[in-house]
């Protein structure tokens, strides 16, 4: 009974006292202390088991209120990263005419007064891109580039957006919703509308993306590789491994390009206009994941089990590749989810681990815990809700038809912007998936009282342990990754659900049975 006497000491006067004594008190020794068998009267158990009920509320209260301001610091951080980001930008302007004059010192030299008009020629050129069109282009240099004798100069192909709206060309300029920044597509605003794509100079490079191990796939693109050499003249990247296969098919591939470590991969989009992947929807993952910034228009070739963002036939690849090649296109800006982990052991939030993007989803789940997840989830600094269930899917629209549709969320049309907020196996039958617009910050936490800590993986891969005090930030990554549709974003959409899914497929009613009198 001593044990009981010291707990109400502690908590006599009222839940303000405990809120000052609960330090005393962790909560494992609190729920030690709730199931521990007790000696004494009902009435004296009744009233201990109260008093430790009110030390648990608070330190609960306590735990939600350090989720809550490490959800605003993150916000702070987001928004200091964006105004720097402005800044630079900014900056990098005002250079942007002695990068692109290299004798521009010597003409300040010999003439300083045309310094600010040669500097306003050059602004006016760049805005005048970026008003109108939608246009990019950017220099690429092969080679050394400290080597003038050996450089080669190759043009990035340029290429033009418009967006359409019930088959007829919207007269708006659409330059508030995707800028170009170096031959750069990025997306501040997003648009549902139909995007087409045409190319102001010819495709000169294109990256071939295989699935691993197919037969059929390393006879196609070997093939493929020499119909591009031979009938289009352009240059051609490889992974290093499909480079070693066609090596030692033929010496003829000797052409064929590749890269050695991850900082040649991660300069690619300087190099490629069109990547094309060989392969399923999990080859297109890979070429997005490939590409941590900008990526270069996909043109996704069906080789594989699933077939939801593969709407090219391989059997027609000349005449697709040649249309494709000659443009306009119709392509479907998918967008993707940029992913922070924080530790709860870091300093301050800029100590977060390096951002993953992700084209389908984040799952958060309990891994090979018995117990249910217990997640926080914070929007905007707005408290959602508390997941108590098998865990929780952070989903594109482009991943609604994966994951999340099998969790029960809702097919989404890729090009709509949203997030989608989908429950598995949720604790509750009040618990509905969400569809959260594209331009909030989602936070997840796992609370210190969870019972296990909670695993999260991106698009199924690199999976990592989420310990207690740990959280997860998602937003809606600048990069989005354009794939080429076969007529339409809308009609690839509907023809992928009604072949992959056989969505709504039914026997037609027979005409022949009873009818309105």
């Amino acid at each position: 009974m001593a044990r009981k006497g010291n707990a109400n000491m502690a908590c006599s006067q009222s839940e303000n006292g405990c809120i000052a004594s609960f330090s005393l008190f962790s909560e494992k020794a609190v729920q030690e202390l709730l199931h521990s068998p007790l000696q004494g009267s009902d009435d004296h158990l009744i009233e201990f088991s109260e008093t430790l009920r009110t030390v648990a509320k608070t330190l609960r209260r306590v735990a939600e209120g350090k989720a809550s301001a490490q959800a605003e610091a993150a916000e702070w951080k987001r928004k200091f990263e964006l105004e720097r980001a402005r800044n630079l930008k900014l900056e990098n302007r005002g250079k942007s005419c002695l990068e692109f004059h290299p004798d521009l010192d010597d003409m300040r030299t010999n003439n300083p007064t045309n310094q600010p008009a040669l500097c306003n020629e050059t602004n006016e050129k760049s805005e005048r891109c970026s008003r109108n069109g939608i246009c990019s282009h950017e220099v690429l240099r092969d080679g050394n580039p400290d080597s003038d004798s050996h450089s080669k100069m190759i043009r990035k192909a340029s290429f033009k957006l418009s967006w359409c709206c019930k088959g007829e060309q919207s007269d708006q300029q659409k330059h508030d919703i995707v800028s170009f920044e170096r031959g750069n597509i990025t997306t501040a605003e997003r648009s549902s509308k139909q995007i087409s794509l045409k190319w102001e100079s010819s495709p000169q490079t294109v990256l071939i993306l295989t699935k691993p191990n197919s037969v059929p796939v390393q006879i196609l693109c070997a093939e493929m590789i020499r119909w591009l050499r031979q009938q289009q003249k352009l240059h051609i990247y490889v992974e290093p491994r499909v480079r070693v296969e066609l090596m030692m098919e033929s010496s003829y591939f000797n052409f064929v390009e590749t890269w050695k470590d991850g900082k040649e991969i991660s300069a690619l989009h300087t190099k490629v206009d069109l990547v094309l992947t060989l392969g399923g929807d999990g080859t297109v993952l890979w070429a997005a994941s490939m590409f941590k910034g900008p990526v270069p228009p996909i043109v996704p070739f069906s080789l594989g089990s699933l077939g939801f963002m593969t709407p090219f036939y391989s059997e027609h690849y000349k005449e697709c590749l040649e249309s494709i090649l000659k443009g306009p296109i119709s392509i479907t800006l998918r967008h993707r989810l940029q992913c922070h982990v924080v530790r709860d052991a870091a300093k301050n939030e800029y100590e977060t681990e390096e951002p993953t993007l992700v084209l389908n989803e984040v799952t958060i789940d309990r891994g090979i815990s018995s117990y249910l997840t217990n997640l926080e989830c914070y929007c905007d600094n707005s408290f959602v809700t508390c997941v108590q269930g098998d865990g929780l899917i952070l989903s594109t629209t482009s991943g609604s038809t994966a994951y999340s549709l099998a969790a029960g969320g809702s097919m989404v049309h890729p090009q709509v912007p949203g997030i989608l907020f989908t429950p598995i196996c949720p604790h509750s039958l009040s618990f509905r998936p969400l569809i959260m617009p594209e331009h909030v910050t989602l936070r997840v936490q796992v609370p210190f009282n969870s019972r296990s800590p909670a695993w999260v993986s991106f698009d199924g891969k690199d999976r990592k342990q989420l310990a207690p005090g740990d959280a997860l930030v998602c937003s809606m990554a600048p990069w989005p990754v354009p794939t080429a549709c076969l007529v339409d974003s809308t009609n690839d959409f509907l023809r992928s659900i009604h072949e992959g899914l056989h969505w709504n497929l039914r026997k037609t009613q027979s005409f022949d049975g009873p009818r309105e009198s």
